[in-house]
């Protein structure tokens, strides 16, 4: 077992240093191809074959979930038919360790005719693909992680972080924000926390428990108990404004320490100015209200109908709704 352990280890130590090789030959040429992506009005194409291939539709997919649009074509079929997904306000990244093969051939003559701009990434600077690139980036290793030398593995590696580097430098670039990113990601966690809205979430107005200050806790009850978000009543007054709330609790303390607990006043127990929220913040931010006060319910207003409530939300929505 020690060996395989050992074995494990060489693996990732020579391709770890393969990375770090790269780093330190970083030049003007990683720039260079930079300035193309970041002026580029349409399109990233990525291409390659084999396991470069495999690469290019890997960074193909990270562009585009970093706000630049890009997609893979597969060289063979491009001679076939699929050049034509190439606009004239495109540009291409081309990937090939050794530059010369043949299936690339087409294609890189094709964008050369076209004058579209190209990046090469390859470990042959002497290859037909470097020489025909408007910026190359250098991927050669020392060595693979391959025992024989022949699989792809450290070459494939410092191809991909290469590639994630440019796409990262890129939104940086572009100023692309967290939120943008979940733009392009709504079905992950992410794009939940930030895309979704106490509107979207909260019970309508159809759903508030309302009642008016000087109503008897006989007639709360039933009031809080009838509505799809239990266990809580607002107070409004004559405008349809929230002064406050009551609760469950309040009555059960109520019946601790009243006579008559039933005719007692809402406005004798309620709390005023109770936590509320706006049905366009973020229910992320409805969820750090609840924590940090530590209460289950909000009621929901409406910037411009001032203290009126439109809505409540409860902890168990949020939750729901997997926003956390």
């Amino acid at each position: 077992m020690s060996e395989i352990l050992d074995e494990a280890r060489r693996v990732l130590e020579i391709e770890a240093r393969s990375i770090l090789e790269v780093k330190e030959r970083l030049n003007g040429s990683f720039e260079a191809a930079l300035d193309i992506l970041f002026e580029c009005q349409g399109k990233v194409i990525f291409a390659g074959i084999g396991k470069s291939g495999h690469i290019a539709r890997k960074l193909a997919s990270t562009m585009s979930s970093t706000g630049t649009p890009a997609l893979y074509l597969h060289p063979a079929e491009s001679s076939h038919g699929d050049l034509g997904v190439i606009g004239q306000q495109d540009c291409i990244i081309i990937i090939s360790n050794g530059g010369e093969s043949p299936e690339l051939k087409d294609l890189i003559g094709y964008v050369m005719r076209k004058d579209i701009p190209m990046i090469a990434m390859t470990g042959n600077l002497q290859s037909h693909l470097a020489k025909s690139a408007k910026a190359v980036l250098d991927i050669k290793v020392s060595e693979e992680a391959c025992p024989m030398g022949l699989a792809p593995t450290s070459s494939t590696t410092v191809t991909l972080a290469l590639g994630d580097a440019l796409a990262v430098a890129l939104l940086k670039k572009k100023g692309f924000r967290k939120e943008d990113f979940a733009e392009f990601h709504p079905g992950g966690s992410l794009g939940r926390r930030l895309l979704t809205r106490v509107s979207d979430v909260m019970h309508g107005t159809e759903s508030l428990p309302l009642v008016a200050p000087n109503a008897t806790i006989k007639a709360v009850v039933p009031v809080m108990t009838a509505k799809e978000v239990r266990g809580v009543v607002g107070v409004i007054n004559e405008a349809k404004e929230l002064i406050g709330i009551v609760t469950d609790g309040d009555i059960r303390r109520l019946l601790d320490t009243s006579k008559d607990p039933l005719n007692c006043k809402v406005e004798d127990i309620m709390s005023r100015n109770p936590k509320t929220i706006f049905a366009d913040e973020m229910a992320e931010k409805a969820l750090f209200v609840m924590e940090q006060f530590t209460i289950q319910m909000l009621f929901v207003l409406d910037k411009e109908q001032g203290k009126k409530p439109v809505g409540i939300l409860h902890l168990q929505d949020l939750l729901k709704a997997k926003i956390r």
